[in-house]
């Protein structure tokens, strides 16, 4: 039911969320990420917030955002309240909650890092305790062999026998394989999904890491939305900013989610320090990261060795100071 999320929560949901398996709307109707800002912006300077859209005088409110967004587009957007009802009851059946950046449990890691760029919404499924545990990203192509797969699953479970979390993409491949490797050897993980939220909720070999607190799911898109590779690669900066430490197993040179979020990293973002696996054979896109600042990762012999890559000190640039961040 409605009340299970916060005021503020239902208003951003109508305001932005597609609502799909309901009468969505279509993605122009929606606020986009930099006008949900403009208008959360715009209700600070009011000394308002989200929620009194919903109130005795949302009309008012109304009337007085019309600068910032159409009046027409908030009040429909804003009239979908039934067709919430019936959603957020059939995510509830899924046992999949939903956070705004007005929740306390938003995870702190997007909003210090990500700031405005914090989706306004995130769906989950799991203890969203874990979105907060830091931990290393382990991030990698499609592409596999042997080798990749063996060096992967070591590293995954060295880092659940020193307690440290995993973060995935929860993709096919790589990331399926790493979240396998560290959930069977007792291991906790985070897993930011691009898409199929929904249907993921439901694995089988998911279902007793979701109950005991081991898994969660987690996605910044609708639980019914679809495969799109632009989400999937937006979704590369959110793996990054909940982690201390990113590795990249395998990367295709200049092409693919992998390489595109490495180098978002690398040049731009700057959130953790960035190590690349150490293979036998030559990679082109492996030794190209190393070139743009990622460090070998080292040979692992027991858990000290591995702690020891989390305490590698690297030196970027201080953020420019921010104001408090919009719901």
């Amino acid at each position: 039911m409605l009340e299970s999320l916060s005021p503020n929560t239902r208003a951003i949901l109508l305001l932005t969320g597609p609502l799909l398996g309901g009468r969505g709307a279509a993605p122009s109707e929606l606020l986009r990420l930099g006008e949900y800002n403009a208008l959360a912006r715009h209700l600070r300077e009011l000394k308002r917030q989200p929620a009194d859209f919903l109130g005795a005088d949302a009309e008012e409110l109304l009337r007085g955002c019309h600068a910032v967004i159409d009046e027409s587009r908030l009040r429909w957007l804003l009239g979908r309240g039934f067709v919430l009802e019936q959603i957020v009851e059939r995510w509830e059946s899924q046992n999949i909650w939903v956070l705004s950046r007005a929740d306390a449990e938003y995870p702190r890691r997007f909003k210090s890092r990500l700031r405005e760029n914090a989706p306004a919404l995130i769906y989950g499924c799991g203890d969203k305790q874990l979105l907060n545990s830091g931990g290393l990203a382990v991030v990698g192509s499609r592409h596999m062999d042997d080798v990749l797969i063996d060096d992967t699953m070591a590293v995954c479970r060295l880092a659940a026998q020193a307690g440290r979390t995993l973060i995935s993409g929860g993709a096919k491949g790589i990331d399926q394989i790493a979240m396998s490797a560290a959930l069977r050897a007792g291991g906790r993980v985070s897993a930011v999904l691009a898409d199929s939220l929904a249907k993921t909720v439901s694995t089988r070999e998911y279902r007793h890491p979701l109950l005991d607190g081991q898994l969660v799911l987690m996605s910044p898109y609708d639980p019914n939305a679809s495969f799109n590779a632009s989400l999937s690669t937006q979704r590369n900066k959110l793996i990054y900013a909940l982690a201390d430490v990113g590795l990249v197993v395998s990367a295709s040179f200049r092409k693919g989610q992998t390489w595109a979020g490495a180098v978002e990293q690398l040049d731009k973002l700057k959130f953790v320090p960035v190590y690349v696996r150490t293979t036998r054979e030559a990679s082109a896109g492996l030794e190209a990261l190393r070139a743009k600042g990622a460090m070998p990762w080292p040979e692992l012999q027991d858990i000290g060795d591995f702690e020891n890559a989390f305490s590698v000190a690297v030196t970027y640039p201080a953020a420019p100071p921010q104001t408090r961040i919009l719901l």
